[in-house]
């Protein structure tokens, strides 16, 4: 059941159900939206940033689980992902993702396997004074790695890390509640991963910023900005930061949809990437 959950992404919403304990049913202690939503490498955060909150709404002694669909399409290129996540006591979440791209315009697809994991080290997203910092890890592997050998590429696998920290401020300007978080990463990941680690240009870790702003409309409604900086490892191609314009919806503390413009920049050497990403999620 386990070798399933990891590498079958058609039992996610099953292992999750299955793996999660009784008291995952009797989560939901945190506020609406500080489970944030999934990112595209699984994590709980944003959309192309971890945030340092931890997914679902788990909180003291209490299991939480989640489940995503993630769809990115731009001129060129198309990315899915599927995810799921498991949260313990608001202070440690595992994850694991699952990305296909498809290269529409060149032909063929990549993809690879993100499991991940995030302990909180301190602070509280929306008490206290001190923001909620937490760490991070990612370990990346490509399932498909001929073409990133191809084009300069140095390894097939690689694991990113990163510091987080979330701050909530929720009588912020014009009375409504603000995020921000700011995430310090080391990679040296090309385009997620997707594309390798490493290259012929640059075959060695960098430290990358990622923000991420948003300010809630009212309690179901916020609206943001996130801003990532990417490495540029492959002479072949230059690499550019991504960034996008989101809007995310939380109904209820077992759905979230969100919502984004996204500008990915140039990627393999086809510029002007830009389209929409939406996503959904489920805790539990």
């Amino acid at each position: 059941m386990m070798n399933k959950c990891l590498y079958g992404g058609g039992f996610l919403l099953t292992c999750v159900l299955a793996l999660s304990p009784p008291a995952a049913a009797e989560q939901g202690a945190r506020l609406l939206a500080t489970g944030g939503t999934s990112s595209l490498e699984g994590s709980g955060g944003g959309g192309i940033v971890p945030w340092a909150t931890l997914s679902s709404y788990a909180g003291e002694d209490q299991f939480g689980a989640t489940v995503n669909l993630s769809e990115v399409s731009v001129d060129d290129f198309r990315l899915s992902v599927q995810g799921a996540s498991l949260s313990w006591n608001n202070r440690i979440e595992l994850s694991y993702a699952e990305q296909t791209f498809d290269l529409s315009t060149i032909g063929g697809e990549l993809s690879q396997r993100i499991i991940g994991a995030k302990v909180r080290l301190a602070g509280n997203l929306i008490y206290g004074d001190l923001p909620q910092i937490s760490l991070g890890l990612q370990h990346k592997k490509n399932n498909d790695y001929e073409l990133p050998a191809a084009v300069g590429s140095k390894d097939d696998n690689g694991t990113d890390w990163y510091v987080s920290a979330a701050k909530a401020w929720l009588d912020g300007p014009f009375h409504r509640t603000w995020v921000a978080n700011l995430t310090l990463r080391s990679s040296k990941a090309n385009q997620l991963g997707l594309l390798g680690f490493g290259g012929d240009k640059e075959d060695s870790r960098e430290w990358l910023a990622e923000a991420s702003v948003a300010a809630f409309i009212n309690r179901y409604w916020a609206v943001g900005v996130e801003y990532r900086q990417k490495p540029d490892n492959l002479s072949f191609a230059e690499e550019q930061d991504w960034k996008d314009l989101f809007v995310a919806y939380f109904p209820n503390k077992h759905v979230s949809v969100v919502g984004a413009y996204t500008d990915l920049g140039s990627i393999a050497g086809l510029n002007d990437q830009t389209g929409w990403y939406l996503s959904v999620q489920a805790a539990f």
